[in-house]
């Protein structure tokens, strides 16, 4: 038998003809016929989890259960139930025994999202289920034996987690048979605008317009300009919105910011009148007020900010900007992650 059709909307976002795409989707399609785990490296909304189906429907499993888990969305303490199960009263609340998703899993795959979020606890039991196929249930001694290949993802970076002890290391070592990067939608030269049409066809399809409108010249320049941190998630976003307020066949204007509005301008309240004397601030010299330490972060994150975006992400090219090593660089990006 051959895999199943996937349907559109399954994979509607699997699109691209870039060298980079290309060349990921070959190297996932290889690792796919080798039953070992994966792990998945990319940023957010570069499509990690249909990767891993992809990766599902491309292996011998394919007709067995595919089972995806996000472990950042998942109370800690309730992270071993969810994976390995329960007897019943094993803990207050636990009034009948509960199979866990590595049973549930059992001859397929199971993909875990956000892997680095998993407490240290739950790792030592998935490292037995990788190295011996088996498990207990939390309440109880009986092994439980299954058969599945765990497919992980992340963001973050399991090498710097593993030696700060946040992550094991054997745990790692084990996952870690193939690590593949997804690439960020900055780096698929040609695929931006192939994905915007895709998105812009279905949109229309969506709100019943008998015409798909088309980008201006001008348009499509700010898609192919725009550094995309939201990845596809956000050019997706940003195209059905840009569908959704157009009324006519043609969209010359991108808004990739909806919060920046007017009424976002507008005070909530009337000014208070600052005491006599007092110094205004502005935005010139609000960072003088700040303590040297935090001025001197402020000034790195802006000049990082303003490097990355002026060589269009291009980190070696950034580096050489700002007279760093690369190693350097990525450790800023890593320091200013969530602010960028």
């Amino acid at each position: 038998m051959t895999p199943p059709a996937t349907s559109s909307a399954e994979h509607q976002e699997g699109l691209g003809q870039s060298e980079a795409f290309l060349a990921f989707q070959e190297r996932l399609s290889r690792v796919a016929a080798v039953d070992r785990p994966v792990l998945l490296i990319g940023e957010r909304g570069t499509g990690k989890e249909l990767a891993a189906r992809r990766l599902h429907y491309l292996s011998q499993r394919w007709q067995r259960a595919f089972l995806t888990l996000n472990c950042a969305a998942l109370n800690p303490s309730l992270m071993e139930s969810e994976l390995f199960g329960h007897e019943r009263g094993a803990f207050t609340g636990a009034q009948r025994r509960r199979v866990g998703r590595f049973e549930a899993a059992d001859g397929g795959s199971f993909f875990l999202d956000e892997i680095g979020a998993i407490p240290m606890a739950a790792q030592e039991k998935i490292l037995r289920v990788v190295e011996y196929g088996s498990f207990e249930r939390v309440g109880s001694s009986v092994p439980v034996e299954v058969d599945v290949r765990i497919v992980g993802a992340t963001n973050a970076d399991l090498r710097d987690m593993a030696r700060e002890g946040r992550f094991k290391q054997d745990l790692l070592d084990r996952l870690a048979f193939e690590v593949l990067y997804l690439p960020p939608l900055r780096a698929r030269q040609g695929d931006i605008l192939l994905l915007a049409r895709h998105f812009a066809g279905r949109m229309a399809l969506e709100l019943g317009r008998q015409e798909i409108p088309v980008f201006s010249r001008s348009a499509e320049k700010a898609l192919e300009d725009y550094p995309w941190p939201g990845n596809i998630r956000e050019l997706k976003n940003v195209v059905e919105r840009a569908v959704y307020r157009v009324r006519a066949d043609r969209i010359t204007a991108i808004d990739f910011d909806p919060f920046d509005g007017e009424f976002l301008q507008m005070p909530t309240s009337p000014p208070e009148n600052p005491p006599a004397g007092a110094p205004v601030k502005t935005a010139a010299n609000a960072p003088s007020a700040l303590p040297l330490k935090e001025a001197v972060e402020q000034l790195q994150l802006q000049r990082l900010r303003e490097t990355l975006h002026a060589t269009r992400f291009n980190q070696r090219r950034a580096a050489k900007r700002l007279g760093l090593t690369y190693d350097q660089l990525r450790g800023l990006m890593r320091k200013f992650k969530d602010q960028m």
